[in-house]
């Protein structure tokens, strides 16, 4: 399996003001070949850990999943309620721009539509005149024991095809295991497998549900599923920032 790490430095500003500082280049780069991508430091610590906490806030979400219930794995994830926190909220906005150029790029090599407006308000009105109207932003918990199956965020026929998720744990300090998984399946060939290492703060954006692949007539869909390792010890809290409503 191929493995990602986090190799680039914090920057300065509030997070929205990160995600715009980020490296686009080297991200794209990064999902035209492994079909996902880690950003810098987009939160610290402590935007971490109050983000965490309001897991334990009922009233801040319209649904929880048990997982094991569904046969989805283990462990329990939330749906959070509109009006989103403003930090995720906040956060959403601020990749959308920079995400829709890539989204763009990759219809066009499949020789797609891209019904995608410039702005997420404008995408989010035509979800919900689709009937797709539900909040689908995540915080994921999990234990120790507690893993996701391979999946995909699909809530209807109105998909964004890319999405993030942002680790709220230090690995390694407040959980072991856990790696984040993404598997795509190749035409032709056998699966491929890629492994990352979530730090604290840092995202990964990554495929929702298929991308563009070179093959000898040109461009093919690869299909994706993604999913998270067994916890082996501690807690380990996610963000899951999905662009297209339930």
């Amino acid at each position: 399996m191929t493995t990602t790490t986090t190799r680039r430095r914090a920057r300065p500003g509030a997070p929205a003001e990160r995600v715009a500082a980020a490296d686009r280049t080297v991200s794209a780069e990064e999902l035209d070949a492994l079909g996902c991508a880690l950003t810098p430091r987009l939160l610290d610590p402590a935007d971490c850990r109050a983000l965490a906490a309001l897991y334990d806030d009922p009233a801040r979400f319209r649904s929880t999943v048990d997982m094991a219930r569904h046969r989805f794995g283990s462990g329990e994830y939330r749906y959070f309620a509109d009006p989103l926190p403003e930090p995720v909220r906040a956060l959403r906005e601020a990749f959308y721009p920079h995400l829709l150029r890539i989204a763009r790029d990759w219809a066009a090599r499949l020789g797609r539509p891209a019904p995608w407006p410039d702005t997420l308000g404008e995408w989010l009105t035509m979800c919900h005149d689709a009937g797709q109207t539900k909040s689908s932003q995540i915080l994921l918990r999990y234990g120790a024991g507690d893993w996701n199956a391979l999946h995909r965020d699909l809530f209807g026929e109105m998909v964004f095809p890319l999405q993030v998720v942002i680790g709220l744990d230090e690995p390694g300090t407040d959980y072991t295991g856990g790696e984040f998984l993404l598997v795509e399946q190749r035409p032709r060939a056998q699966s491929r497998g890629t492994t990352t290492v979530l730090r604290q703060g840092h995202a990964l954006v990554f495929t929702t549900r298929d991308r563009p692949v070179r093959s000898a007539r040109g461009w093919s869909a690869g299909a994706v599923r993604h999913g998270v390792s067994t916890v082996r010890s501690g807690h380990r809290h996610s963000l899951g920032l999905v662009f297209h409503d339930a």
